[in-house]
C-alpha cells in the first residue's frame, strides 16, 4: 500500500492500493490508443479543453489546496498560489500552444521545404512531492497541447494529488485516458519505462533519481528531459539594495518550507557589506513564524516527512562540528509533526554538507566573499547550474554578469528565481538538462520533422 501522512500531525490520510503489472499494462494501452485519436484533434479543440481545465481549477481551489496542505505541509496561502499558477499554465498553452507548433517555412532549393512539429506518443512523468500541481502540470499542459498522451508516476506520499489531477483533465472533457495516473513505488519503474508504449520520459527529482530513470530509457533509446537539484547562489555585491536583498533572499529561502529545487540554498555577500546583510538576514529569518500550515498567518510548516526533516537535521549538525557557526534555528522542536526552524549558518566551506550539497528546507548558508570575482567563483563552484541571483544597484552590470558569467540556467538580477510559462525553465551540470516551459518545453517531446518537396 502506499500512504498518505500528514507531516503536520503525523496521522494517515488515506492508502492507496500498489497496481498490478496487468492494470498498469492495460492503463499504458488505454493512453496509447487514445492519444493515437487525440493526436489528429486541432488546436480550437485542445485550447477550448485546456481553458476548461483551467476553470476547473479555478472553481476547485479550496478542495485542491487543502489536499495538498494536508499531504505534504505546504503553507495554505502557497497551496492556493500553487493552483492559480497551474490555471495560469493552462490558459498560456491554450493561447500560444498552435503559435509555438505552427509549421515553419525554410527556403531551400526545393519548391517547398519546411521544418513541420509532430506528437511523440505517451510521455511518462515520475514527479516529486514538493510541488504536487505545478509540477505536473507544466509537464502535462505542453504535452497535451502537443498532441501527446500522458502518464503520471506521481511521489508516493502525495497519491491523492496524483488522481485529482488525472481528474482535473477527466472534469475538463478530455479524452478518456489520455492522462492517466499509476499508483507505483519508484522500485516498479523500471518495466514501465521500457514498456514499447511510453516513447519518452520527463523527471523532476534528485539527481540519483535523474540518474537512474536516464540510464534505463537511454538503455532503449528513449528521449528524457532531467529536473533534479539546486544549490542556487545569490549574489550580494557592495552597492546592493541590503533591504530589498536579504527581504528577497529570506523569502525565497523559505518559499515551500524551503524544499524547493530553485530555492536559494547559497547566498555570497561580499566582504564589505557581509556584515550588515548578515544581521538584516538573520533579523528577517527569525521574524517568520513556523506553526499550523492552515493558519494564514504562518510563514512556514512542517517539512514533508520526518525522515526529510531528519536528514536535513544530520546536514545542519554535520556542518557545525566541521566549523559552521549556527546563528539561527538548528534545533528540532518539541512538537509533533515534521517541523524544522528557519536557521542560519555561516562560515561555511567546501566540504561541508551546507556548502556541497543540497539543504532541502529552511536552512541558508551564509558565505563570504572578498569581491566580486571571488564571489563568482564560489557561486559557480558547484555540481548544480539550476538557478542562481545576483543583487545590486547597477541593473546594466548585473545583467551582463547573469548572462555571461553565472554558470546556470536561470539567471535572475533583483529578485529571486521562479519559473514562469513564458520563460524556459531547466539546468545544467548536474542540475539535468532539457526545458520545461515556453516554446522550448513545447517541442521537446515533438518530432522536429523536415519535409521537403522538390
Amino acid at each position: 500500500m502506499l500512504k498518505s501522512i500528514n507531516p503536520a500531525t503525523e496521522k494517515t490520510i488515506s492508502t492507496f492500493p500498489i497496481m498490478q503489472s496487468d492494470e498498469v499494462n492495460s492503463i499504458l494501452e488505454l493512453t496509447d490508443t487514445a492519444h493515437n485519436q487525440w493526436k489528429n484533434t486541432n488546436f480550437d479543440l485542445r485550447s477550448k479543453l485546456m481553458q476548461k481545465a483551467a476553470n476547473v481549477l479555478a472553481e476547485n481551489i479550496d478542495e485542491y489546496s487543502k489536499l495538498m496542505t494536508d499531504e505534504m505541509g505546504k503553507p495554505i496561502v502557497q497551496s492556493r498560489s500553487e493552483v492559480e499558477k497551474c490555471a495560469w499554465v493552462c490558459e498560456y498553452y491554450a493561447e500560444n500552444a498552435e503559435k509555438f507548433l505552427t509549421d515553419e517555412i525554410i527556403k531551400t532549393d526545393a519548391s517547398k521545404s519546411y521544418v513541420s512539429f509532430q506528437p511523440f506518443g505517451v510521455v511518462l512523468a515520475v514527479m516529486p512531492w514538493n510541488f504536487p500541481f505545478w509540477q505536473v502540470f507544466r509537464f502535462a499542459v505542453p504535452n497535451l497541447m502537443a498532441g501527446n498522451g500522458g502518464i503520471l508516476k506521481h511521489a508516493s506520499n502525495v497519491s491523492g494529488c496524483a488522481l485529482a489531477i488525472e481528474d482535473v483533465f477527466r472534469k475538463a472533457g478530455f479524452l478518456d485516458h489520455i492522462f492517466r495516473t499509476i499508483l507505483l513505488p519508484s522500485s516498479q519503474m523500471e518495466k514501465v519505462i521500457r514498456n514499447d508504449k511510453v516513447k519518452a520520459v520527463t523527471l523532476t527529482g534528485s539527481v540519483p533519481a535523474g540518474k537512474s530513470v536516464a540510464k534505463t530509457a537511454g538503455s532503449v533509446l528513449k528521449k528524457t528531459v532531467m529536473e533534479l537539484g539546486g544549490s542556487d547562489p545569490y549574489l550580494i555585491l557592495e552597492d546592493a539594495d541590503l533591504e530589498l536583498a536579504a527581504d528577497t533572499c529570506v523569502n525565497s529561502r523559505l518559499i515551500n518550507g524551503g524544499q524547493s529545487c530553485i530555492a536559494a540554498k547559497r547566498f555570497i555577500a561580499v566582504e564589505k557589506i557581509y556584515n550588515e546583510f548578515e544581521k538584516l538576514f538573520v533579523e528577517k529569518m527569525n521574524s517568520k513564524n513556523m506553526g499550523d500550515p492552515f493558519d494564514e498567518q504562518n510563514d512556514l510548516g512542517p517539512q514533508a516527512s520526518l525522515q526529510l526533516r531528519d536528514e536535513l537535521h544530520e546536514q545542519v549538525k554535520k556542518s557545525i562540528e566541521i566549523g559552521a557557526n549556527l546563528l539561527l534555528g538548528g534545533e528540532i522542536p518539541e512538537r509533533k509533526g515534521a517541523f524544522y526552524p528557519a536557521t542560519v549558518l555561516s562560515n561555511i566551506k567546501k566540504g561541508m554538507p551546507a556548502y556541497d550539497e543540497e539543504l532541502f528546507g529552511p536552512v541558508a548558508a551564509l558565505i563570504k566573499a572578498k569581491d566580486l570575482d571571488d564571489s563568482l567563483e564560489i557561486a559557480n563552484n558547484s555540481s548544480f547550474g539550476l538557478g542562481a541571483a545576483i543583487f545590486s544597484s547597477d541593473a546594466n552590470k548585473a545583467e551582463k554578469i547573469a548572462k555571461e558569467k553565472l554558470n546556470a540556467g536561470s539567471c535572475f538580477v533583483n529578485a529571486f528565481v521562479k519559473s514562469d510559462p513564458r520563460l524556459p525553465f531547466g539546468g545544467i551540470k548536474e542540475s539535468g538538462y532539457g526545458r520545461e516551459l515556453s516554446v522550448f518545453g513545447i517541442r521537446e517531446f515533438v518530432n522536429i520533422k523536415s519535409v521537403y518537396v522538390k
